[in-house]
C-alpha cells in the first residue's frame, strides 16, 4: 500500500461551516493526538513505523507531511526519495501513510494543529516506534 490523500469537503451555511471526510473509516483507529510544533522548532523529523498506519488531518493553520519508504529499519539509505504532501485547515482532506515509512511534521504557520490517528494498540508502540535524527533526510526549505 502506498500513501494517499482522502479527499473530503466543506459545507457552508448560515450557520457556519461543516468540514468532513467521508471516506475516511475509522476501522482500526486506536488512538489520536492532536500535534503542535513551536515556532523555534517548526519540524518534528524522522519517526518510522513498521506496523502502524498514520492519518493526518490539519485543525488550523498548514502542515507539510514529508515521508519516506524505509528500505533497511536498521540502516536505512540516506538517499530515499523524500515525497511531500501539504495539508491547509482549509481544505478538508486526510493524508493516509500505510506502515512501513518514516515522516516528518513540518508547521508552516504559528498556532497550527495536526490530527493524528494511528492503528497501533499503545501497549505495541515500543516494538513499532524507530526514531532517525532530525537531519537524517535534508528536507528542501
Amino acid at each position: 500500500m502506498k500513501p494517499k490523500i482522502i479527499a473530503g469537503g466543506n459545507f457552508s451555511d448560515h450557520c457556519g461551516t461543516v468540514s468532513y471526510v467521508n471516506d475516511f473509516s475509522f476501522n482500526g483507529i486506536e488512538r489520536f493526538y492532536i500535534i503542535s510544533n513551536s515556532d523555534a522548532h517548526p519540524v518534528r523529523a524522522w519517526q518510522g513505523h513498521k506496523l502502524d498506519s498514520k492519518n493526518f488531518y490539519c485543525l488550523s493553520g498548514s502542515f507539510r507531511i514529508h515521508y519516506v519508504k524505509i528500505d533497511d529499519w536498521e540502516q536505512p539509505s540516506k538517499d530515499l526519495t523524500i515525497e511531500t504532501v501539504t495539508l491547509l485547515a482549509s481544505e478538508s482532506k486526510m493524508l493516509h501513510i500505510p506502515a512501513g515509512y518514516a515522516n516528518a511534521i513540518e508547521s508552516l504557520e504559528s498556532h497550527s494543529k495536526l490530527l493524528s490517528f494511528s492503528t497501533l494498540p499503545l501497549h505495541n508502540v515500543s516494538d513499532d516506534d524507530v526514531r532517525y535524527e532530525a537531519n537524517y533526510w535534508k528536507l528542501n526549505e
